[in-house]
C-alpha cells in the first residue's frame, strides 16, 4: 500500500514560518518534502505504510509544538 499525506502550516508571521522551516529542516531532510511560503510551510509525506505514515505526522506536529513554543518565549 502507498500513502500520502500533505500537512499545511499556517503561522502568525512570514518569520515564524521560517525560523520553524529551518529548524525542523534538518530532521525532515530524506524523510519528506518540505516548502516555504511566506507563512506557509507545506509538508509532502510519501510511505509504504499507514503506521509509518503516522508516526511521521506525529513526530513532525510534536516537533512544530515545541518549535511554536520556543518561538513565543523569545518574543
Amino acid at each position: 500500500m502507498k500513502v500520502k499525506s500533505k500537512i499545511e502550516l499556517r503561522f502568525k508571521t512570514a518569520k515564524d514560518a521560517k525560523i520553524t522551516y529551518e529548524t525542523l529542516a534538518v530532521d525532515n531532510e530524506n524523510f519528506l518534502n518540505s516548502k516555504l511560503e511566506d507563512d506557509t510551510i507545506t509538508y509532502e509525506i510519501d510511505n509504504k505504510s499507514l503506521t509509518t505514515t503516522l508516526a511521521t505526522i506525529d513526530d513532525l506536529i510534536a516537533c512544530e509544538i515545541l518549535g511554536e513554543k520556543i518561538i513565543s518565549i523569545k518574543k
